[in-house]
């Protein structure tokens, strides 16, 4: 099942397209990538690429790929698609392709992605890309848009950004323990009535702690939820198809992109 993200983005078209298709730009937003840089492109040739993801302190992950991008016609439209593959012997994704579109819409640009991607180590990868890694991949790519979205639309860098999400959160976790405590303790827990005396302000306490964790992120705080995470008026979150020819799908150009990049 492939992953599908949209995001809207109050801003004009050139900036959008600089902004991810630039790959010193690209990196500083997508929460998927640590280091993303062009190799030489000979004359006619699709752009090639190679990316690395810093997975723990001591060990990074490395990749290559090839992108294509085209404006569309008249009403503004562009795709770019892309083909990816690592050979590394600990990176769970084998190969795999996908592809941008960007919408112009009255307030800006409509912008989504849709790509999948080959697990590597047999039975086991399955599992856990099924359980772990897939979950993650979708959560980061729209994690990672609004992200970008914010960026755009509000110009706070995505590094401030990411500092804004690290002292939410480390915020939300101090005060977790500290409202359970205060809930806890304000009820007078450990009185004579015994075991009894718990029910009450044991579900206020959860109560305040299911708040504290479900609150919406603050408005310049990147949020996954933020995003869509379903192609419109599809039931699953599945990757469209690059032939299909719902709104979601890519532009015309993008199967002869893709097959350019087949012979690459």
């Amino acid at each position: 099942m492939g992953l599908y993200v949209e995001t809207r983005v109050r801003t004009d078209m050139e900036t959008l397209w600089e902004r991810t298709q630039d790959p010193a730009q690209h990196q500083r937003w997508d929460l998927r990538f640590t280091e993303i840089d062009y190799l030489p492109r000979p004359a006619g040739e699709p752009q090639r690429f190679r990316y690395a993801v810093r997975v723990l302190p001591f060990l990074t992950v490395s990749g290559t790929g090839v992108s294509a991008g085209e404006s569309g016609g008249a009403d503004g439209r562009r795709v770019s698609v892309l083909r990816f593959a690592s050979p590394h012997p600990l990176s769970l994704l084998a190969e795999g392709s996908g592809y941008w579109r960007y919408v112009p819409t009255p307030d800006g640009v409509r912008f989504l992605t849709g790509y999948d991607y080959r697990p590597r180590w047999g039975r086991l990868g399955a599992v856990a890309d099924r359980w772990l890694f897939r979950p993650l991949m979708g959560w980061a790519t729209a994690w990672s848009f609004d992200r970008l979205r914010i960026w755009c639309e509000h110009g706070v860098s995505p590094a401030r950004s990411l500092a804004h999400a690290v002292g939410e959160l480390t915020a939300r976790l101090i005060a977790l323990p500290g409202g359970v405590f205060a809930a806890l303790t304000a009820s007078g827990v450990g009185g004579t009535d015994g075991a009894a005396s718990w029910t009450l302000p044991a579900a206020v306490a959860l109560a305040l702690a299911g708040l504290l964790l479900l609150l919406p992120p603050l408005p310049r705080t990147p949020a996954a939820r933020r995003c869509l995470r379903t192609p419109p008026g599809r039931p699953t979150a599945s990757a469209p198809d690059a032939s299909a020819p719902d709104a979601s799908a890519p532009d015309a150009s993008a199967p002869a992109l893709l097959a350019t990049l087949e012979r690459a």
